[in-house]
């Protein structure tokens, strides 16, 4: 039996880039739709058409661009958004317009000053406008992780009636728990009318550092895209790191769930995004920061030179890292030191091990970090003769 496949919604160019100071130009977002395209990614939401000519102009030559994936623009239930949005993606091979409104009774109070039937009222008349210029048409519930069960399948299902494809559940403000999010889609899977004629998506914030496990949790519960960004980069905590659930569901067999991503080109897609968009991927990331497989603990070196499984639970290729990483520092024990002096041409017996360990200790007390440069400098002062292999 196949595993069921879980699309991937790149909004990288749209909700990453709503970031303070990481604003890209058309060119840096073209270069970075090819790789998200190349990837693997099922769909690239490409902007925001209406908000600027810039965001119309990008929207427009990433879908000339894009060969593979559906492309997306972002409207609001606006007609003149729609409007500009399909404009935009004309030239798109799989054009999607994503469309919606907020559904928690704080957005329909505050936000709109309106009451729950006229919301439904707005969501189904901009599905039905945007079906008249695509096939493919997404709807969002904007604050659905705060909005009730009850009235949030009402939406739903007056939607997908009036044509949606995809219902985009987002945990606007990453308030939801786990379970509760879980369970709302649950709820949906079970309560919504015409549910098999959509999608259900997860668009998940990290507010509460729970984006990724809140995307995990709807997809095991029905769910089949889930929402996200390289790096997890987003307005505010950000979004679902896309490299997470992607490595997420492969590691898990069990959960019989996969995507179509390329995860070779995780690392490099990583590290492309980070210098373009400026923004730093913190060393302790996981599946892409410089740590993920970098061990410095002198019980973890020596494991991991025995069998890189008693403390990893990837293959650093999959990620297209080339190797994992033994850190030398002050914690480091004598396999770790041997290891790296073999990396360096010195294949040194335990006898010479134990005296160049003694100088070793004293050089990583002084410094964060033991260089390879630093290795020959250790066994210079250590007043061995020692041959190298190199």
């Amino acid at each position: 039996m196949g595993k069921d496949k879980v699309q991937i919604f790149d909004t990288t160019l749209r909700d990453g880039e709503q970031v303070p100071g990481c604003r890209l130009d058309t060119t840096q977002k073209l270069v970075i739709a090819e790789r998200l395209d190349n990837l693997g990614v099922d769909i690239i939401e490409a902007g925001f058409p209406v908000s600027s000519p810039g965001d119309f102009k990008s929207v427009n030559e990433i879908a000339k661009l894009v060969k593979n994936a559906t492309v997306c623009g972002l409207t609001r239930a606006v007609k003149k958004d729609i409007e500009v949005a399909a404009e935009a993606l004309k030239h798109a091979k799989r054009p999607r317009i994503h469309t919606g409104i907020g559904t928690s009774d704080s957005h329909i109070k505050f936000k709109f000053n309106s009451n729950k039937d006229a919301i439904i009222e707005r969501a189904v008349e901009a599905v039905k406008y945007a079906k008249t210029f695509v096939e493919d048409v997404e709807f969002y519930a904007e604050d659905a992780g705060r909005t009730d069960n009850e009235f949030l399948a009402r939406v739903c299902e007056a939607v997908v009636k009036a044509g949606a494809t995809v219902l985009n559940i987002p945990d606007t403000t990453g308030y939801c728990l786990p379970e509760e999010y879980g369970a709302k889609m649950k709820y949906l899977m079970e309560n919504v009318k015409g549910i098999h004629k959509a999608i259900l998506s997860c668009h998940c914030h990290n507010d509460l550092g729970l984006a990724t496990a809140n995307s995990i949790a709807g997809v095991v519960n029905g769910a089949r895209q889930i929402e996200c960004t390289i790096n997890g980069i987003g307005e505010r905590a950000g979004n679902t790191a896309l490299e997470e659930v992607v490595m997420i569901l492969r590691q898990h067999p069990t959960l019989n769930l996969d995507t179509g991503i390329n995860s070779k080109l995780l690392y490099d897609t990583s590290q492309m995004v980070s210098q373009k968009m400026g923004m730093p991927v913190q060393p302790n990331k996981a599946i892409v920061g410089s740590n993920a497989f970098a061990h410095s603990s002198g019980i973890h070196q020596d494991g991991v030179i025995k069998n890189r499984e008693t403390y990893e639970i990837m293959d650093p290729e999959d990620v297209g890292v080339n190797e994992s990483s033994i850190v030398l520092t002050a914690r480091s024990g004598r396999a770790a030191l041997a290891y790296r002096a073999k990396k360096v041409g010195y294949e040194l017996s335990k006898i010479q091990l134990d005296i160049v360990y003694i100088e070793f200790l004293k050089f990583a007390d002084k410094k964060k970090e033991v260089l390879d440069k630093d290795i020959h400098e250790i066994i210079g002062a250590s007043n061995i003769e020692i041959e190298s292999i190199a």
